[in-house]
């Protein structure tokens, strides 16, 4: 993912705060490694020296996120990076090397709770490199570090890495340029950041994948630990707010745990796993508003790009509006998140993940996926031309219940479940696009409320008639799909 600007406002109280998301690839290089040629332009060298930050235990190391102080040129600041989605979010903040900022310790805390902080290792960082242009367009900076870990005042350890981070390049770009590194003799790199390599810190381990003939309960043991530790890697960024993809993520994650918790209740204990689906329906409500914000307000960006320029105030004055509703959510959504009920449901699902309540029972995961797949089948045999949108949205629900209870059987079932799992997103992003739609006309009923001039009811009207438009090209466009999500079913559960 591209570098790219703060898309909402930020609710973390610091006044100097910048974040951008990182795509990059690192190497492996010795110290006979050089440059081969490249279009660009050099980059002046660096000298970073970064003191990094974790507890007795590593938990932020655990949970891929890294916070570090760093000085370079006589400039004091600190870095957390964390995940998002499959790339990872770089936020910095101004300050000198006391402890570190309070509102970055307020954005972990579900990683570190009550535990100190202390200084872990301290690194510096010899940087050269160039940024590889593509006519006038920076497409990535490959960097050539010389790394030094550093014990009071010696130097213990040390040992050189090639990065490529994506500038305005896509990831074609990176894959040639990896290419060429590779050629001239750069090999693979074990994905440790530098503190791990460092320490001699392992990579955070996976979960332990079952057998395929394994009993129901381990499939799913393995499964919400996944989804667990991903709903914990994007509470921070969800937090910041500077990036709308940590919330997305965090509310994909709650909605998995929902759907693998409800296929597999004849296996679990009825009251456990009530309680921990209303506790997730809850959280899927706190974090609902601000989601629904985030896809409108990036939908409706994309339309006001489309319309005459003169239009194109109306609109922006609207959007103000929504961005002002967005930081509104934010506000009550985050009081929620450091609740002790938010607190309590995190504890519950780390314990659901190592021990869930499972009770004997001789139905394996094969019949608890198939059984989610007969409630799609036969709510899509039901469907007519003039079915209502409502039907469409129940339809959709269904085959993301389908789609997690397959992903919950795909180690025993193989590749007809992951063929499956294929056709069933596809058909819930085209569905997505219908209830968006629909989502849309919502909202510009509020852009008539708010902007009340002729010139605005008439744009709501040319907005809405495309909304309509979204919709019949759904309907038009589903009856293959839904053919191949049955046909690809039949195959996987028979």
């Amino acid at each position: 993912m591209a570098r790219s600007p703060k898309q909402q406002s930020s609710s973390v109280s610091i006044s100097s705060i910048s974040s951008h998301a990182e795509r990059e690839i690192k190497l492996t290089i010795d110290d006979d490694f050089r440059l081969p040629r490249l279009s660009g332009t050099p980059l002046p060298r660096r000298l970073l020296t970064s003191t990094y930050y974790d507890t007795v235990a590593h938990d932020l190391a655990r949970a891929g996120i890294t916070l570090r102080h760093r000085i370079e040129r006589g400039k004091q600041f600190w870095q957390l990076k964390i995940p998002l989605g499959e790339d990872r979010q770089e936020v910095e903040v101004a300050g000198t090397q006391n402890d570190p900022p309070v509102a970055l310790r307020d954005v972990l805390i579900i990683h570190l709770a009550h535990r100190k902080l202390v200084s872990v290792v301290t690194l510096r960082v010899w940087r050269s490199g160039v940024l590889v242009c593509r006519g006038r367009v920076p497409v990535a900076e490959i960097t050539l570090d010389y790394v030094a870990a550093v014990n009071h005042g010696t130097i213990v350890l040390h040992f050189r890495e090639l990065e490529i981070e994506q500038r305005q390049g896509d990831a074609a770009s990176l894959r040639a340029l990896e290419r060429r590194m590779r050629e001239a003799g750069a090999s693979d790199h074990d994905g440790r950041p530098k503190f791990f390599r460092a320490i001699s810190l392992s990579t955070p381990t996976s979960p332990v994948q079952p057998e395929a003939e394994a009993p129901a309960g381990d499939h799913l043991k393995f499964v919400l630990a996944q989804h667990v530790g991903w709903l914990m890697a994007h509470d921070p960024g969800t937090r910041l707010s500077t990036e709308i993809e940590s919330l997305h993520q965090i509310r994909v994650a709650t909605r998995r745990l929902r759907a693998v918790l409800r296929t597999c209740r004849p296996i679990l204990l009825l009251a456990w796993v009530t309680s921990l689906e209303q506790e997730l329906r809850w959280l899927g409500e706190v974090l609902g508003p601000a989601r629904d914000l985030d896809v409108q307000i990036g939908y409706f960006i994309d339309e006001s790009g489309r319309l005459p320029h003169r239009d194109r105030p109306l609109l922006a004055e609207f959007l103000a509006h929504l961005r002002t509703q967005r930081v509104a959510v934010q506000q009550v959504m985050l009081s929620e998140l450091t609740s002790a009920r938010y607190l309590e449901l995190i504890h519950r699902l780390q314990q659901a993940a190592q021990a869930p309540s499972v009770v004997e029972s001789p139905i394996g995961i094969r019949e608890l996926a198939e059984g989610e797949f007969r409630k799609l089948r036969k709510a899509v045999r039901r469907l007519r031309p003039s079915s209502l949108d409502v039907d469409l949205h129940k339809i959709r629900i269904k085959t993301k219940r389908a789609r997690y209870a397959a992903e919950l059987a795909r180690i025993s079932v193989g590749k007809p479940a992951i063929r499956f799992m294929k056709a069933a997103r596809a058909v819930q992003d085209l569905l997505g696009q219908h209830q968006d739609a629909i989502q849309a006309e919502r909202y510009l009923r509020q852009f008539v409320k708010y902007s009340t001039s002729v010139r605005a009811g008439f744009l709501a009207g040319v907005i809405a008639e495309r909304q309509r438009y979204r919709r019949d090209m759904v309907r038009r466009e589903m009856t293959p799909l839904f053919n191949t999500l049955l046909k690809r079913g039949k195959k996987a559960w028979g």
